[in-house]
C-alpha cells in the first residue's frame, strides 16, 4: 500500500472532521433540548441588518447550527428594511454559501429553477466539492445575534466593511 505524505494528510483531514462533526452534533442535540435554533432566513436577515444594509456580502453558514427553512431555494430576492436583495444560495456541505447583492426586485423565477437543475444534473458533487475545499480556506468568522440566539457565520476572507463591490 502507497503511504505518501498527501495519504497521510488526508486521512488526518477526513479523521479529525468526522471527530468535529460528531461534537458539533452532540452539542446540538443538546441545545436542543434549552431551545429550537434559528432559522436560515433569520440568520440572512439580522446579519443584512447588523451590517446596516451593505451593498453586498457572502459568507457561509453551518448546517447543523440552523435548521433550514431556505431548503431547494437558490436564487430569490429577499427584503431587509428599505433594501431588496438578490440572494445566490448553494448547499456546499457541511456548509451553505450565501452571496446578497442589494438590487431592485426583478423575478428571479426563471434563474432559480436553472440553478436547481444543474445542480440536479452534477448530483451535487461540485457543491460537495465546494465544502471540503471551503473547510480548509474559511480563515474568519463573525457572530450574528439572532430572536432564537447567537450564530457563528463564517467567511474565506474578512470582508471589507466598506467596500462597494
Amino acid at each position: 500500500m502507497i503511504n505518501s505524505p498527501f495519504l497521510q494528510k488526508t486521512k488526518t483531514f477526513f479523521k479529525k472532521t468526522v471527530v468535529v462533526n460528531y461534537a458539533l452534533q452532540s452539542q446540538k442535540s443538546a441545545s436542543k433540548l434549552k431551545h429550537s435554533a434559528p432559522t436560515a432566513s433569520s440568520v440572512l436577515t439580522s446579519y443584512l441588518k447588523q451590517r446596516k444594509e451593505p451593498p453586498w456580502t457572502s459568507y457561509f453558514i453551518r448546517y447543523i447550527d440552523i435548521e433550514d427553512d431556505q431548503f431547494g431555494m437558490s436564487h430569490f430576492n429577499w427584503k431587509v428594511g428599505n433594501s431588496n436583495y438578490h440572494i445566490l444560495r448553494t448547499g456546499c456541505f457541511p456548509y451553505i454559501k450565501y452571496h446578497c447583492t442589494k438590487r431592485p426586485y426583478q423575478d428571479l423565477s426563471v434563474e432559480d429553477l436553472f440553478f436547481r437543475l444543474v445542480k440536479l444534473m452534477n448530483l451535487g458533487i461540485p457543491c460537495l466539492l465546494y465544502g471540503i475545499a471551503a473547510i480548509m480556506m474559511i480563515s474568519h468568522s463573525e457572530i450574528v445575534n439572532t430572536p432564537n440566539g447567537r450564530v457563528t457565520i463564517f467567511f474565506l476572507i474578512p470582508e471589507n466593511k466598506d467596500s462597494n463591490y
